[in-house]
């Protein structure tokens, strides 16, 4: 058995597992995932670890999906991704996670994305 995702005008409609021989007598289209997968990297599903060769990905239609997808999720025919959070971030191409124009500061601070004025703020 594994994840398969309906996709319906490049959004995950739902996500259930199945035999591959039970997903081809399904309408729609059905694109296979894996729970396994979170921002390109594989993990380890015993232990949450990402495994130390990530070539694991390669060649498995699954892993190399970048994310495992969840309803709502966008499928642009090579991985999946969150909804764009905000219209100045972009899509990095590695992880299909959605990234900042500016990197968040690392000084042990909370902060929220400002869209207007593009930059972190923190919060007090």
């Amino acid at each position: 058995m594994a994840h398969y995702a309906k996709i319906v005008d490049g959004v995950v409609e739902t996500v259930i597992v199945a035999e591959a021989d039970h997903i081809a007598k399904l309408e729609g289209i059905w694109v296979k995932t894996s729970y396994n997968m979170a921002g390109g990297v594989y993990y380890d599903p015993s232990t949450r670890e990402p495994v130390d060769d990530q070539s694991i990905i390669n060649g498995d239609e699954a892993r190399e999906r970048k994310n495992y997808a969840s309803k709502g999720y966008l499928y642009d025919g090579i991985g999946f991704c969150t909804p764009k959070p905000y219209e100045s971030w972009t899509l990095n191409s590695d992880s299909y996670l959605w990234e900042a124009p500016v990197s968040v500061p690392d000084d042990g601070k909370f902060y929220d994305w400002d869209e207007e004025n593009t930059k972190w703020v923190e919060v007090t």
